[in-house]
């Protein structure tokens, strides 16, 4: 069954290119464009999409309350948000990563990445791999915790495993990698991860990042 995906940007160029990588992939089509945040969220209903790449500057509704609004919508629980940046240290996209989205890309993303990118977010993974997230974590939340720690008091529920898991998925490892350093079978991992996201009342594995990092169970530097 094929990745159905949704583009959302305003310039042409850009979906048309986007576009033509999609569709020349295996298993995966494009089945709708949006110039704007509010067709987007139409699209990602009507067309059914899995995926949804979501640019933040879009007229009507801009791509972050497009996301707020996909991220909130019982019938769209199914659809993840890949958002599509110029800057990787844009404080939309650490904003966008809070209201649910699933992950981050540059716009000049190499094709390959691209579709991995999207097979990744599909498949329920959140597109966290340590290069690619340590970069705006470094910029952004760190600096933003040393000057007002934010710490949810459901973190006060977590296990020490549980509190372990977190720590190492926002390092941006995958639940194989967290698996095999903690010596757990995936299934349990996986368990694990579910868990956390419940008790934190979070839908997305982007969001365990954010809070692993402002609540200081990860700082910057740390190792992957």
């Amino acid at each position: 069954m094929s990745i159905r995906v949704v583009l959302a940007d305003d310039q042409t160029l850009i979906r048309a290119g986007f576009r033509l990588i999609i569709d020349l992939a295996d298993g995966m089509e494009v089945v709708g464009e949006a110039t704007d945040g509010r067709q987007a969220v139409e699209l990602a209903r009507s067309a059914r999409a899995d995926v949804v790449l979501m640019d933040i500057r879009m007229p009507v509704m801009d791509g972050l309350e497009a996301t707020r609004v996909i991220a909130a919508a019982e019938d769209l629980a199914g659809v993840r948000v890949v958002v599509l940046t110029t800057f990787e240290a844009d404080d939309n996209v650490l904003a966008a990563l809070r209201a649910g989205a699933g992950g981050f890309l540059s716009k000049d993303v190499e094709p390959e990445e691209l579709i991995r990118a999207i097979r990744v977010v599909a498949a329920g993974e959140a597109l966290l791999t340590p290069r690619a997230t340590r970069g705006l974590i470094d910029r952004l939340i760190a600096p933003e915790r040393e000057r007002r720690p934010l710490v949810p008091p459901a973190l006060a529920m977590l296990t020490d495993r549980e509190r372990e898991v977190l720590r190492l998925a926002a390092l941006g490892r995958s639940n194989e990698d967290i698996a095999e350093q903690l010596t757990l079978s995936p299934l349990t991992v996986k368990t694990h991860v579910n868990r956390t996201m419940t008790k934190l009342g979070v839908r997305d594995r982007a969001q365990l990042v954010v809070i692993g990092y402002q609540s200081g169970l990860v700082r910057a530097g740390d190792q992957p």
